[in-house]
């Protein structure tokens, strides 16, 4: 069967970059929307550059040019957005072009996090997954075919630390580690590759047309304490466990929230 052309809107970003290389690597005629900004940025023109060795293409637009985003749109079966946080809510333009280009067979929208219809949280997370939930909403009601996809935590944000939350980025404790209350909740990691491959399997099965597609393998499903079990038996060192109580944890999610960007 023929391959869907797929557009990634967002390509040089943390799950767009794992996502062209799956849509590549699974034989999909693939382009990535690219602004000028990101052909000066060294970094980001040898990963573009790398992906057009590999058999991608770049199409100039940006998600405020509207004309420029319909014509890279109308190049496309299949549009996946992996915009990050901030313009999670732009998003509204990518749903008006692809209304106005008439021939995307599915859209996948920037979520790749917990499922915005079925989880309770605070702000800053909840004002962010209302802006979702709200995407969702209309993305129903403009009948573009669609695929949610709902993937829970990043492995490569979140293991390098054995799951410390305070210490994102700074790799594996030496002697104390931070748990939030008692450690027992479970979260789901899945690492980004098989984020990516899952989504671009997803677009062209059926099964997940105007579904959501829940990436949670049993195995992935794990408590902090488990974690650091996992960690402790690979490295035969006992971490000391720094508790931190729910009312502390509330508490430093409104002071984060308090402060200016």
């Amino acid at each position: 069967m023929e391959k869907s052309r797929v557009l990634v809107i967002g390509g040089t970003g943390h799950i767009g970059k794992h996502i062209v290389a799956a849509s590549v690597r699974l034989g999909h005629p693939t382009s990535i929307l690219t602004r000028e900004f990101a052909l000066s940025d060294p970094v980001k023109r040898q990963l573009l550059n790398s992906w057009v060795t590999s058999g991608a293409s770049l199409l100039k637009g940006d998600l405020f040019d509207h004309k420029s985003l319909v014509k890279a749109i109308k190049c496309a079966d299949v549009v996946i957005s992996a915009v990050g946080p901030r313009q999670v809510a732009e998003q509204t333009r990518i749903i008006a072009a692809i209304k106005e280009a008439g021939n995307v067979n599915r859209f996948v929208p920037s979520e790749f996090g917990s499922d915005v219809d079925r989880l309770h949280t605070v702000d800053p997370a909840a004002s962010l997954y209302a802006v979702k939930a709200k995407l969702r909403r209309l993305i129903e009601a403009e009948g573009i075919p669609h695929t949610f996809v709902s993937c829970n935590c990043f492995a490569e944000t979140y293991l390098p630390s054995i799951g410390d939350v305070t210490a994102i980025g700074a790799g594996p404790p030496a002697s104390k580690i931070t748990v939030l209350a008692n450690g027992d909740a479970k979260a789901v990691f899945v690492v980004e590759d098989d984020i990516a491959t899952y989504t671009m399997m997803a677009v062209d099965d059926a099964r997940t047309l105007n579904k959501i597609l829940y990436v949670r393998p049993p195995a992935n499903v794990v408590s902090h304490n488990e974690l650091i079990s996992m960690w402790e038996k690979k490295t035969s060192r006992t971490l000391q466990k720094v508790h931190v109580p729910e009312e502390e944890i509330l508490k430093w999610i409104k002071d984060i929230s308090l402060k200016p960007c």
